[in-house]
């Protein structure tokens, strides 16, 4: 299985895992986890979010499919988190061989607003998406709910985590980035038109005419 720098060096050349992914790759989809009509503050939001995120997420990744699944902790240096850094993983693998195949990497960051130095610990794991709770993490990404986790990074400011999905197989980045809205890149248009096609209505309204025309340039009859 190919690893995490060779695939982006050959697929999305130059492009920094970060957020946000929308504005820093084309062709890519900026899509509303939460339905325009429906207020925020209402209890159905998060779980319309959770929903869209989801269905999102089984049509862009396939049972065959090889995926990395990525979890980015950005902190100080001197967290609590460093003492046991695997914590953030384990809950969402469901078997332990297939933890043993995760890698860890710490990344020098830069310095936050207080003057403290930030690190990236980068957890990447090879697997297929039978071996991930993916429905645990996008329901707590939805929800901003990572337990014991985001307590302790809430101690200190500008901390966060950040979770990515790549699909290796078809080249693209799914990336739901909280109960607002999913990123999703692609080496090749085509790829993730079947989204555009399917789920046109569920489009950032913000983004939705460079969208638009991504996907229908020199065909406005389209759009109609």
């Amino acid at each position: 299985m190919q690893n995490l720098e060779s695939f982006l060096d050959q697929n999305f050349k130059g492009l920094t895992l970060q957020p946000p992914l929308f504005n820093a790759w084309n062709p890519a989809i900026r899509f509303e986890m939460v339905k325009p009509e429906v207020s925020i503050n209402e209890s159905s939001s998060l779980e319309n979010a959770f929903q869209r995120s989801i269905t999102l997420f089984d049509e862009v990744f396939r049972d065959e499919d090889e995926l990395i699944a990525i979890v980015d902790v950005r902190t100080t240096v001197d967290h609590l988190f460093l003492e046991e850094p695997l914590k953030v993983y384990r809950k969402y693998i469901k078997q332990q061989q297939v933890l043993a195949k995760l890698r860890h990497e710490l990344i020098p960051d830069v310095y936050n607003e207080k003057r403290e130095q930030m690190v990236l610990h980068r957890f990447t794991l090879g697997c297929r998406k039978r071996d991930i709770r993916y429905e645990l993490i996008l329901r707590e990404t939805c929800y901003k709910d990572f337990g014991k986790v985001v307590i302790e990074l809430k101690q200190k400011s500008q901390s966060s985590i950040e979770f990515y999905f790549i699909n290796l197989t078809r080249g693209i980045i799914y990336h739901a980035y909280d109960d607002a809205g999913c990123d999703i890149l692609a080496v090749d248009k085509e790829e993730i038109r079947f989204l555009y096609d399917a789920y046109r209505k569920w489009i950032s309204e913000k983004d939705r005419s460079a969208i638009d025309s991504l996907f229908n340039r020199g065909n406005p009859e389209l759009l109609k």
